[in-house]
């Protein structure tokens, strides 16, 4: 699952950074509004945390401007102003929750948890299931097509994700680099490739395969492969 952060203050940036990244989540991360609009654009997150006081475009006319535009990304707005008045302006602007600062680490997560317990969120908290292969995002698990469970690396499971999220679709590789590496990213396609060589021997299925769609990228498909 990938967050985009949009924190202008160095150091929360990157203690939530570390945070999330322990708790098994993808970030990429923005310093001012507009940095974090264009990114938010991409369509390449799950969930964007947004801090109401930023430089360049303020919190508030970003979030209106993406829900102007039909982006429903589940927001979590991070605002120092707790008056009454203030979040129910961020709500009304488009804002899913809020957290006031200072906050604690349980609480950021915990509502990050109940974002994506909601229908509307694209994070759920749940196992996803294709042809008997069965993935916890959260934890990072996949139970194989021999029964076993196997942890993935952080790559792997936003990788794994992607494909068990839209199966049967065929996912360019720039699209998968955008979505696990990141829009700013300056890896190669062919980290894509050997990924995928990684994720295919982890899968281990005879009902569940991941097809190279040549000059294009891949596909999850289900039964067996056919020479």
């Amino acid at each position: 699952m990938r967050i985009l952060l949009v924190e202008d203050e160095p150091r929360l940036s990157e203690a939530l950074t570390y945070i999330l990244k322990k708790n098994s989540y993808g970030v990429d991360t923005a310093y001012d509004g507009e940095t974090g609009q264009a990114m938010a654009e991409t369509g390449a997150y799950d969930l964007i945390i947004l801090d109401r006081m930023l430089p360049r475009k303020e919190g508030v006319a970003l979030l209106k401007e993406l829900r102007n535009q039909g982006i429903h990304t589940p927001i979590l707005l991070l605002t120092a102003k707790d008056s009454l008045q203030d979040r129910v302006e961020g709500l009304d602007a488009g804002a899913d929750d809020y957290l006031v600062k200072p906050f604690s680490t349980e609480e950021l997560l915990a509502r990050l948890r109940a974002l994506g317990r909601r229908p509307s969120g694209q994070i759920q908290d749940k196992q996803l299931i294709v042809a008997g292969l069965s993935f916890k995002p959260l934890h990072c698990e996949l139970t194989n097509g021999n029964d076993e469970t196997v942890k993935l690396t952080l790559k792997e499971s936003l990788l794994l994700e992607l494909f068990m999220r839209n199966p049967g679709q065929v996912i360019t590789k720039e699209q998968i680099l955008d979505r696990v590496w990141g829009p700013d990213t300056e890896v190669e396609t062919n980290n894509v490739e050997i990924y995928v060589h990684y994720l295919r021997k982890k899968l281990n299925s005879p009902n569940v395969r991941i097809e190279t769609v040549r000059g294009i990228g891949y596909s999850l498909k289900e039964g067996p492969d056919v020479p």
